[in-house]
């Protein structure tokens, strides 16, 4: 039996506007085991939110996925009816948003928050067993059961952001994809709440979708990496093998960008430029005004992926037609 849980294939998802349609999310492919983690790593409006909003099927009015499959254990998401997805979102995947912090409702308690999602989705289950569930929950995350009937705004910032993981996880979900999951917190407290998100995997055994720009961070606790820019993915792989040999000039320019725990300080140098207009997407690679190692062919032509190392691969033609890494 397979121990593939997810594979989005070719999928192109975005917005449709007034002035033509936002590839945000432009011919992605990747794969995903069970009890895996992989993180998706690039600049701000490179297209990860929209990636697992398609996932989850939450695009707002104005957003579609255009083509392209979401196969989750061998079912195709892209086809499910409204009334199948919904069904679906939360017992087998579910969802820690950005800014996840602002996400409970304010007015309500957060012991109403997290049993009103049990009883939408376990037809049956009694208050009492909501309730004990609930409190099972916060103590996953090491939050106190006594703190079940506090509102959102007697909870400090830590706090609101583990009841998010615990409601993500209350149905015990296959799939949780965390969204930034840490942005806005101070640094001990996105140390504490790693580590719970990695003491949870490793006790249940789910599958994590990473979204962030700390690439610092992601190669710290993922399996795997994925390089996204301009809403496609440029590099994907092992995320030991890209820290040490990072292949593609966005990735590497990433990494620069990061300075380092340990060694001699360092001038960090940013990219400069700016990602492209995702309404009029170029046609090569969308990393070729900004690319210090560009040809020509880069222009006009998009390459495929190379794969170099076992499970590593790059889309850059540096690589293409070459067997040996540079």
């Amino acid at each position: 039996m397979s121990d593939k849980l997810l594979e989005v294939q070719n999928l192109i998802a975005g917005y449709q506007t007034k002035m033509g349609r936002v590839l945000a999310v432009n011919d992605v492919s990747f794969e995903l085991k069970k009890g895996e983690l992989i993180g998706i790593a690039g600049e701000s409006g490179c297209g990860k939110s929209t990636l697992a909003y398609s996932i989850m099927n939450l695009l707002e009015d104005n957003g579609a996925i255009f083509s392209g499959e979401i196969n989750f254990s061998g079912d195709n998401l892209v086809d499910f009816s409204a009334k199948e997805i919904k069904q679906f979102r939360w017992q087998k995947m579910s969802m820690v948003f950005q800014s996840a912090m602002n996400a409970l409702n304010p007015v309500m308690k957060i012991s109403e928050q997290l049993i009103d999602a049990l009883k939408a989705h376990q037809k049956g289950i009694s208050e009492k067993e909501a309730r004990k569930r609930a409190e099972e929950m916060l103590e996953l995350v090491d939050i106190q059961k006594d703190r079940l009937d506090a509102y959102p705004h007697q909870l400090s910032g830590g706090m609101k952001q583990r009841v998010m993981i615990a409601m993500a996880m209350i149905l015990n979900p296959d799939l949780v994809i965390m969204d930034e999951p840490t942005t806005a917190l101070d640094v001990v407290v996105q140390r504490n709440i790693i580590e719970k998100i990695e003491d949870l995997r490793s006790e249940f055994n789910f599958s994590i979708i990473f979204i962030t720009h700390d690439l610092s961070l992601l190669v710290e606790i993922s399996d795997k990496l994925a390089i996204m820019y301009a809403g496609k993915i440029l590099e994907i792989g092992p995320a030991a093998k890209i820290y040490s040999n990072p292949l593609h000039p966005y990735t590497k320019g990433l990494m620069n960008s990061f300075p380092p725990l340990t060694g001699e300080i360092e001038e960090m140098s940013g990219i400069e430029g700016k990602p492209p207009d995702l309404l009029n997407p170029p046609a090569g690679c969308p990393f070729y005004p900004r690319c210090e190692k560009r040809m020509e062919i880069c222009k006009t032509e998009m390459p495929e992926f190379k794969e170099l190392e076992n499970e590593h691969q790059v889309k850059c033609y540096l690589y293409q037609g070459s067997d040996n890494l540079e």
